[in-house]
């Protein structure tokens, strides 16, 4: 097994040997791509130079060390997502402390413009910061707090007592008092506060301006100046504040913009890294795989070689077992043919022993020694008939002496036939008891040697049975081994294609790649540019047929044009021949006033035509009434008919009980009579039968009189010759 081990270790390295040759000879750039590598991993901090090659994958040690530096290749992915990760959140940590830094400048401005409105304030999620699950803050907690009294005493109490201190701290300062009138308590005057600053109006302003002085006046345009030139600074420094907020804002938005670009750019690189490592576990998945499958191969292979070594040391041992049985079974057989053969001189023998015995005697005495006692037969169980049988014999023994007890019943004196003596009788006892002996221990042989055959031919069939089992081993080894083979060669390798490259059709979730095949991209385009070629020739040969074809047609429908044509100059030109010259045409070309005469002939046709419709209109109401009156008729005739049907009916019933009565009398009167009635009664239905076909008759014929009547009120147009 070791030798076949290491032989197949030198034909796989050998063909991995040629084929890195051939990717060398093609370019290591490519081999290191990620089509071929299988994954992205690589872009993404996972490349390892310690990786095996994809098609060198052979062997078990192999594929446990590809995955141990696939498991270092995912954590360096990770590793690296996550560097990138924490950049990106101490970035984040530092976006939000300059916008919450713009937000308390936005804050102050808003405060000087007397704006309000609710700012976004970016904090970090539980998710994010997750030691905050930890920690409680006072507006999380909705419950009002409870105070003991002891707590409510000493809390009134440092109320009162910051209190006291701060009157205190405050007391009656003039000089304080009146710097928070006149300043604000201030003594530098900020540029936040121009716009809460006003000017004081003068006191004269309470009174009328007619009651103003000239030095009054001139204050208040003073003040007028004053008012306004803190109105233009109010006015634009409020400019520059909005400006200054706008600013703030945009900064605001670009960053968080800018910062969720970044975002987005971590989530992508996220779900490439995890593609990756999806990847790197898909390899692992089949390596273990493969490691697992080859090891159960090898098992099972150890577990096939054992089976096969006891199941030929038991074939060995069950050939010589049935070598010696055969042996012993033909010893056997010699001592049954022999004691057979006694058996039967003992029967042939028997008439000379006796040759002193008249013949009539010997046949009585032969009678007898073929006669034997009914003994109840003794059956012997042996597992093994070649075994020592020592211990057996005693059932023999016992048949033998049971049976010779029996016989001491046929040897007894009172069995002695006629005409024998004592002596004889003494001697034909013994002959029969040693005839009883021989044939008792032939049947025992044969039941020996019966079981010896049934023993050997289990012993031959296990044979034969331990032969084929071995012939099943050897071969589901060697197709262990094959498999073994293949799955050693047969690799599992992972390919990165784009959507487009794979023209395999997919299933309700993996695509079945059993029968596909991986070709060159050149072989595709090559076959793409041949076919296209193939495709342009075929339209440019289909192009020139239907023009072509295109041709013929038009020729065919001018040819038919020009037959139709020929035809129809032909038929005016018959018609030409052929034209008659009528009076009417001949009046028109002799007659100067031709129009005059159509026209006569026109009023007097119009005359004719009113005269006939008149006359037409006379003819139609005689026939309407005429059919009114052969309608009445038929109705007349009709009932008639029904009338007639009627009496026919009652006369053939009366017709029916004459019969009757005269077939009932016929028996009494004689024939002429009965013949005379007879023949009186069919001329009388003869009759009338006759009656309802003419009746029949003229029915039919009125009708077809009132058809022809009916037809008659149809007008009748009258045909001209022109």
């Amino acid at each position: 097994e070791q030798a076949d081990l290491s032989i197949r270790k030198q034909i796989l390295g050998d063909e991995s040997k040629t084929a890195p040759q051939k990717d060398e000879d093609e370019g290591g750039e490519e081999a290191e791509s990620p089509a071929l590598m299988g994954s992205l991993s690589a872009q993404y901090g996972g490349l390892s130079p310690d990786l095996y090659n994809q098609f060198e994958l052979h062997t078990r040690e192999q594929k446990i060390n590809q995955i141990i530096l696939l498991q270092d290749v995912i954590h360096n992915v990770k590793m690296a997502f996550n560097e990138e990760f924490d950049a990106v959140y101490k970035q984040k940590e530092e976006e939000m402390n300059r916008v919450k830094e713009k937000n308390r400048r936005i804050v102050e401005i808003m405060g000087d413009l007397g704006l309000k409105e609710m700012l976004w304030e970016p904090t970090l999620s539980v998710n994010e910061r997750p030691e905050r699950l930890f920690t409680v803050d006072d507006s999380e907690i909705k419950v009002e707090k409870c105070h003991t009294p002891e707590q409510k005493l000493k809390a009134e109490e440092l109320a009162k007592t910051e209190e006291q201190r701060r009157l205190a701290a405050k007391g009656e300062n003039a000089r304080e008092k009146a710097l928070d009138d006149m300043m604000g308590g201030v003594l530098e005057l900020k540029k936040e506060d121009i716009l809460k600053m006003e000017i004081p109006q003068p006191e004269f302003m309470s009174k009328p301006e007619v009651q103003w002085t000239e030095e009054e006046k001139k204050g208040f345009k003073e003040y007028e100046k004053k008012v306004k030139e803190l109105k233009e600074e109010q006015e634009k420094y409020r400019k520059a504040l909005e400006a200054e907020l706008k600013k703030l804002q945009t900064s605001i938005k670009d960053a968080t913009q800018a910062f969720d670009e970044t975002l987005t750019r971590l989530f992508e690189r996220k779900v490439k890294s995890e593609m990756a490592i999806c990847q790197e576990e898909l390899k692992i998945a089949n390596l273990v795989y493969s490691t697992d499958m080859e090891e159960k191969l090898v098992i099972r292979e150890k577990q096939l070689n054992h089976k096969l070594e006891q199941t030929r040391k038991i074939k060995q041992d069950i050939a010589e077992d049935l070598k010696k049985h055969k042996e012993d079974v033909d010893a056997f057989r010699e001592t049954y043919d022999n004691a057979v053969a006694e058996d039967k001189l003992r029967d042939r023998g028997f008439r000379k022993d006796f040759f002193d015995v008249p013949g009539h005697v010997v046949e009585d005495l032969y009678k007898l020694f073929k006669r034997r006692p009914r003994v109840q037969k003794m059956r012997t169980e042996n597992s093994s008939p070649f075994k020592d049988r020592a211990g057996s014999a005693t059932a023999p023994d016992e048949g033998l002496s049971q049976l010779m007890r029996a016989m001491e019943e046929l040897d007894v004196p009172e069995n002695i036939p006629q005409g024998v003596d004592l002596a004889v009788w003494e001697r034909f006892c013994l002959a029969r008891r040693a005839k009883v002996e021989s044939e008792h221990q032939v049947q025992q042989k044969a039941l020996t040697i019966a079981e010896m055959q049934a023993f050997l031919q289990r012993r031959t069939e296990e044979d034969d049975s331990a032969r084929k089992e071995i012939q099943n081993l050897t071969d589901e080894l060697n197709g262990v081994r094959e498999d073994k083979m293949t799955f050693q060669k047969d690799l599992m390798v992972h390919f990165l294609m784009k959507q487009g490259q794979v023209e395999v059709e997919t299933g309700n979730f993996i695509p079945d790649y059993s029968s596909s095949v991986l070709i060159d991209r050149s072989v595709v385009e090559d076959l793409n540019r041949t076919i296209k070629t193939l495709g342009e020739q075929k339209i440019a040969s289909m192009v020139e047929t239907k023009d072509f074809r295109k041709g013929i047609i038009q020729q065919q429908w001018e040819h038919k044009r020009m037959q139709m044509r020929i035809d129809d100059l032909n038929n005016k030109a018959r018609d030409i021949q052929m034209m008659r010259v009528s009076k009417e045409m001949q009046a028109y070309l002799s007659e100067t006033d031709y129009d005059n005469n159509l026209s006569k002939q026109i009023s007097t046709m119009e005359k004719t035509l009113s005269m006939q419709e008149k006359i037409h209109k006379k003819k139609v109401n005689k026939a309407k009434k005429s059919v009114q009156q052969l309608i009445r008729q038929t109705a007349q005739k009709a009932q008639d008919s029904a009338t007639l049907d009627q009496q026919l009916q009652e006369m053939m019933i009366s017709v029916a009980e004459k019969r009757h009565i005269c077939d009932a009398i016929a028996v009494e009167q004689n024939q002429e009579s009965s013949a005379e009635e007879r023949y009186k009664d069919i001329l009388q239905r003869k009759r009338l039968v006759d009656l309802a076909k003419a009746q029949a008759q003229e029915v039919a014929i009125l009708r077809a009189e009132v058809e022809r009547m009916r037809m008659k009120t149809f007008p009748a147009l009258v045909q001209f010759e022109h």
